[in-house]
């Protein structure tokens, strides 16, 4: 009972501490996440990291000079500062010899030790109003009130809206630059533009998860989204989604535990979506891709077994011939229990027949083991004819091909050698009937 009424106070948001945190989460992790696409895939990762520990001087500085934690004014000296590390970046990378994963490093150490000397100094000063300044290294979500939200949301929306007008010019500079600048896009303006909108991103998610975990939050959406889609709209939709989600769990579990920090907690749990999405994606997971291979490795092993087959009939001038295990171990080597297993499937699948511990094709399975065949003689004749490979080092490149070719191709080939009758080492190659 006392778990359901926990769940009603937060997620109805009457109570208004309760909804500037839950709000001002949302909107700084959803926006960070949009422009996070972006940036990893201009395969630019690093760089939120860089800007995040460049911020730290900006606030400090603000706050030493301005004497106040107006939210405005702290965005304002952490934007200048996160900015200028950038510029320094790319003017370090056009103009010396430094790569850019070298000048971030750079920078970065160098930005955030005068910002941790400039804290340092402020916190020694006795000055009462700084108390809280600190929580931008870790976040502090919890803390968020009416006067935040507005400067933060305010950021957000911009940042988004800045997004949805240039989403085109934006998408064709992430994905092809060169061919941007051939049709007379003017690159440099729009890269500067998404650069001044990476640099807010950071700024305005610090609040949340702080300097330290701020580029997972710029990128962990991004990367999890990106393995679910290969659309970019959708991706960005998906990427933002992720944030958002992440941002309400964090704010509950700090909800329920005061002691537990929101931040941390966002960081982990948009961690733990992309580590599920690392893995059971379809298509792009781990997992897929263990299947796949599976399946590759299972469907080369029942085509070498039909292609034996076919070679045994074609020898004997009688296709449905039947074979014994060891006959066909003789013919190719392979693991007894492996062809056993292969054989098996192919039976299921309708290609063999067993009789009395003998195997035999089947009209289909002589059908596709004439294919492969047909497959491995003619990309054989390719490879001598176009390439001028010596017939003798052409097998096992056709091994490989007879596996992946596919119809059209395999008519392609077929024209284009002229339907010829012998492969080069004098064995016919055997088109349909």
């Amino acid at each position: 009972m006392e778990d359901t009424n926990n769940i009603l106070d937060f997620f109805s948001l009457t109570d208004p501490n309760i909804r500037y945190v839950v709000i001002g989460s949302v909107l700084l992790t959803a926006s960070s996440a949009i422009i996070g696409c972006f940036t990893f895939l201009r395969k630019r990762a690093l760089i939120g990291d860089a800007i995040a520990h460049s911020v730290l001087p900006g606030v400090c500085l603000s706050f030493i000079l301005a004497g106040t934690k107006n939210p405005l004014i702290l965005l304002i000296g952490a934007f200048i500062t996160g900015f200028i590390s950038v510029y320094l970046m790319d003017f370090i990378t056009r103009n010396s010899r430094i790569k850019q994963d070298t000048a971030i490093g750079l920078l970065l150490s160098v930005f955030f030790g005068i910002g941790i000397l400039l804290l340092t100094f402020i916190q020694h000063s006795g000055d009462a109003s700084q108390s809280g300044l600190d929580s931008f290294l870790f976040g502090k979500a919890a803390s968020l009130v009416a006067e935040d939200l507005m400067v933060f949301g305010t950021a957000g929306i911009i940042l988004i809206v800045t997004i949805i007008l240039l989403y085109k010019e934006f998408t064709l500079i992430s994905f092809d630059e060169n061919y941007a600048r051939t049709i007379g896009l003017p690159v440099r303006t729009f890269e500067f533009i998404l650069t001044v909108l990476t640099v807010l991103a950071v700024v305005i998610g610090i609040q949340a998860v702080g300097i330290v975990l701020m580029s997972a939050m710029l990128i962990t959406p991004a990367a999890a989204a990106r393995f679910w889609t290969n659309k970019l709209s959708l991706m960005i939709i998906l990427a933002a989604v992720l944030g958002a989600l992440s941002g309400i769990s964090g704010a509950y579990i700090s909800y329920l535990s005061p002691a537990m920090p929101t931040g941390p907690w966002i960081v982990l749990i948009i961690s733990a979506i992309a580590i599920f999405s690392f893995m059971a994606a379809p298509g792009k997971g781990i997992i897929a891709r263990l299947v796949l291979q599976r399946n590759h490795r299972h469907q080369i092993l029942e085509e070498n077994i039909l292609k034996v087959l076919f070679h045994m009939g074609e020898k004997e001038k009688n296709y449905f011939n039947k074979w014994s295990i060891q006959d066909i171990i003789r013919k190719r080597r392979m693991a007894s229990a492996q062809l056993s297993t292969g054989l098996n499937r192919l039976r299921n699948e309708g290609y063999v027949e067993k009789e009395n511990n003998t195997w035999r094709l089947t009209q289909e399975g002589k059908e596709k083991g004439q294919r492969i065949t047909r497959i491995h003689r003619l990309w054989e004749m390719y490879l001598t004819e176009y390439l001028r490979i010596a017939p003798d080092h052409v097998h096992e490149d056709a091994e490989t091909m007879e596996h992946i070719i596919t119809p059209e191709i395999e008519a392609r080939l077929e024209e284009q050698l002229k339907y010829p009758s012998k492969d080069p080492h004098d064995e016919t190659i055997p088109y349909r009937e």
